[in-house]
C-alpha cells in the first residue's frame, strides 16, 4: 500500500511541480518526476515530516520534484 500512496502523491506532486516550473511533460515523465522528487524531498525533510505530518511530506515531494526539474533543465540533454 505504501508504494501505491507514493505513486499517487508523486503524480500529484509532479503535476504541481511541472506547472510551477512551467514545463510540458507527458504523464509518465510527470509521474516519474514526482515520485523521484518525493523520494528526494522525503529524505531531505524526514525530520520535518516527523514533526508536522502529511502536509510536510507533500511540500517535500513538491520541492524535491522542483529540484529534480531544475537539475534536469540545467544539466540534462540539450535541445537545439
Amino acid at each position: 500500500m505504501h508504494i501505491i500512496a507514493l505513486i499517487i502523491i508523486g503524480a500529484a506532486a509532479g503535476f504541481l511541480a511541472t506547472r510551477l516550473m512551467k514545463i510540458e511533460a507527458d504523464i509518465l515523465t510527470t509521474t516519474a518526476i514526482g515520485v523521484f522528487g518525493a523520494l528526494i524531498g522525503g529524505l531531505a525533510l524526514r525530520g520535518l515530516i516527523a514533526v508536522t505530518g502529511f502536509a510536510a511530506g507533500f511540500v517535500g515531494a513538491v520541492l524535491g520534484a522542483m529540484l529534480l526539474i531544475w537539475l534536469w533543465q540545467t544539466y540534462g540533454p540539450r535541445r537545439h
